[in-house]
């Protein structure tokens, strides 16, 4: 069975405890797929030089937020890891000459449990997190996961869990999206349904609004979407299943490549 690969746009933290529209769809989007055997997220939660693969057999859940209801940093997400998973997405890596780390004690962060939380909320699929680098640039983000293409033909769920617009800098007082926030998006989906790479891996130069809805200081979050892009490079297909924008600015969005079930 095949996968697809999904990018979706983890939000808030405090998407933990809302019930939306949003939280809705994701709830819907884990009954709809097949149950993968495990489920690999590259997190913009986790920015390093190297990409870093958890190596656990149980995972501590990470709280790394602040100024969020007290309720919200007794919540767990207790889902296993599968270190045998790991250890191949190494030997992946090694096979590509790409230097990696596996990582031990490290936990999964908001960006990984606050969308499986809504997913899947039993924890019961393991799961592996997988770091992003910002400072690569979008056509390495894509080549690496490129490189991990073969285990959506596994039972393997591919996430990039991050944001196309997330400037906090700019959060609204409405849901009305704002125009600059919706034509940057447009932008992006346009060649994201082309599977138009030339333009994409430059929209830094040649998206609008592309300062304002990627910051120099909050790349990480865009950066999984080319990873999660790069893992459907032999079927070149995308789909965009969800899009709103609380705040205004705040876009949250899932993204489908690959033509698995």
């Amino acid at each position: 069975m095949t996968l697809p690969a999904l990018f979706i746009a983890h939000g808030s933290p405090a998407l933990a405890v809302e019930s939306n529209d949003y939280t809705h769809f994701l709830n819907q989007l884990g009954d709809r797929l097949p149950a993968p055997k495990a489920i690999v997220v590259f997190t913009a939660h986790w920015d390093c030089p190297e990409p870093s693969v958890t190596m656990d057999d149980t995972h501590q859940t990470l709280h790394d937020f602040y100024g969020f209801p007290s309720t919200m940093y007794t919540m767990e997400y207790p889902a296993s890891g599968q270190p045998g998973l790991a250890n191949e997405i190494c030997a992946l890596f090694t096979r590509s000459n790409l230097a990696h780390q596996p990582i031990r004690g490290r936990g999964l962060d908001h960006g990984v449990w606050v969308p499986l939380l809504h997913m899947y909320p039993e924890a019961n699929i393991p799961v592996i997190a997988v770091s992003v680098d910002s400072l690569r640039t979008p056509q390495e983000q894509y080549d690496i996961g490129r490189m991990l293409e073969q285990l959506r033909h596994d039972d393997v769920l591919i996430i990039g869990s991050g944001g196309t617009v997330h400037n906090l800098r700019l959060l609204g007082n409405t849901d009305e999206p704002q125009e600059w926030a919706v034509e940057f998006d447009n932008w992006i989906g346009e060649r994201l349904q082309q599977w138009n790479t030339r333009e994409l891996f430059q929209y830094e130069k040649k998206a609008p609004h592309a300062r304002t809805a990627v910051p120099s200081y909050g790349t990480e979050h865009i950066a999984p979407l080319f990873y999660a892009m790069g893992t459907a490079d032999m079927s070149r297909s995308a789909k965009r299943l969800f899009q709103s924008y609380p705040y205004g600015t705040l876009s949250l969005n899932c993204w489908q490549f690959g033509d698995g079930v």
